[in-house]
This record gives C-alpha cells, sequence and structure tokens, in this order.
C-alpha cells in the first residue's frame, strides 16, 4: 500500500515534464508504451505501424506536453486521443492493412503465460485470437476503434467519447453497430475455416 501510494501522479509528472525534467519524461513513457503500442496494433493491424505511431505519440508528446488542458480529460485520454489520429492518418496514407505474421503476433500480444505456445489448446486459442484479430481489423475504422477501446482496452462509454471527441451516444450506437459487423466476419472467418479443404502432409493430391 504504500508503494502504491508514493506512486506520483500523471498530472505531477507532467508538471515536472513541462518542466524538463527528463525522468517524469521517462517514467509516463514506461507508464503508456504499451497501452499506446496494443491500440496502435489493434487499429492496424500492423506491428510496423503500431511501433512508428508509438514512436511518433511519445515524440509530440514530449516536444508539445505545454498544450495538455487538464480539464479536458486525464493524461491517458489525451495519449489515446493522440495515438487514434496518428493512426488513422497513417492507415489512410497507407490505405492498406499490413498483417502480422504469425510469430509476431505471437510474440507481441499473445504469449503463453510460460513463454512458450504448447498443445492442442494453446494451438486453438492461437487460431481464434487471429481470427478476432483479422475481423476487427476489417471493421471501418469508426467501428474499430470503439471495439478496441470499449472492448479490447476495457474504457467505458465515457472514456471512449473524450478519447474519440463525440458523444457517448454516438459511441453507444457504433459499438453496437460493430458488435454486429464483428460477429458476421467472425462467422464468415469460422465458415471458411471449417470449409477450407484439408491436405494430410505426406500425401499428394
Amino acid at each position: 500500500m504504500a508503494d502504491a501510494a508514493a506512486e506520483p501522479q500523471d498530472r505531477d509528472l507532467l508538471q515536472l515534464m513541462v518542466a524538463g525534467d527528463r525522468d517524469a519524461f521517462a517514467t509516463l513513457y514506461r507508464r503508456y508504451r504499451d497501452v499506446v503500442f496494443r491500440f496502435a496494433l489493434r487499429m492496424s493491424c500492423s506491428d510496423i505501424i503500431a511501433q512508428d505511431v508509438t514512436q511518433d505519440v511519445f515524440l509530440a508528446f514530449m516536444r508539445h506536453a505545454g498544450r495538455y488542458d487538464p480539464r479536458q480529460g486525464l493524461v491517458s485520454t489525451y495519449l489515446y486521443g493522440m495515438a487514434r489520429h496518428m493512426t488513422r492518418r497513417r492507415l489512410r496514407r497507407e490505405r492498406r492493412f499490413v498483417r502480422l505474421d504469425p510469430e509476431t503476433q505471437i510474440e507481441s500480444e499473445s504469449r503463453d503465460p510460460i513463454g512458450m505456445v504448447s498443445g492442442l489448446d494453446d494451438v486453438v486459442r492461437q487460431e481464434e485470437i487471429e481470427q478476432v484479430r483479422r475481423a476487427v481489423g476489417a471493421l471501418p475504422l469508426r467501428y474499430r476503434e470503439v471495439i478496441v477501446l470499449c472492448d479490447l482496452h476495457d474504457h467505458s462509454y465515457a472514456e471512449a467519447a473524450a478519447i474519440i471527441g463525440c458523444a457517448v451516444g454516438t459511441v453507444r450506437s457504433r459499438l453496437n453497430r460493430g458488435r454486429v459487423l464483428l460477429q458476421d466476419k467472425l462467422e464468415r472467418l469460422n465458415r471458411q475455416t471449417w470449409c477450407a479443404p484439408k491436405r494430410s502432409p505426406g500425401y499428394s493430391t
């Protein structure tokens, strides 16, 4: 409990950071880099884009920290908003989605608790995770971002609305529509998986 109480608050760190304290920036970076990376990864389906966005977000944050207005939300909300803006801008520029290869996907965010994938259950789980990732990545951006924020990052409607810059009702309606689209895409992927012809190794047709 004493250690938790001693943790510096985001706003205090930001004030120190604006005053030129590099250690304060380093603490905020360590606190939120993985959050920003996972958001960008789930939005873009690209490890490369997620890395670039994470770097760009924190470079911009370091250079323009004085622009943050605490009356407009938490520091985490501000960083999410920057990540959202930069990811959408990058995707518009790319006009395509670059998928992770299976090894990179497992390394990035689907690691087995003991550091290795073992057994049939883990293989099935990896396939399910990949199907969800593909389905989320295929959603239109306005639906994808609310699914990522609310369903994958556990934000409330109000928090998601603050990040996106829209009304809570808009988040709610987009989330409902996005979940319907996501379910439809998952069902299609499942049908493709089960209907795809299976070839046994070592035998030719």
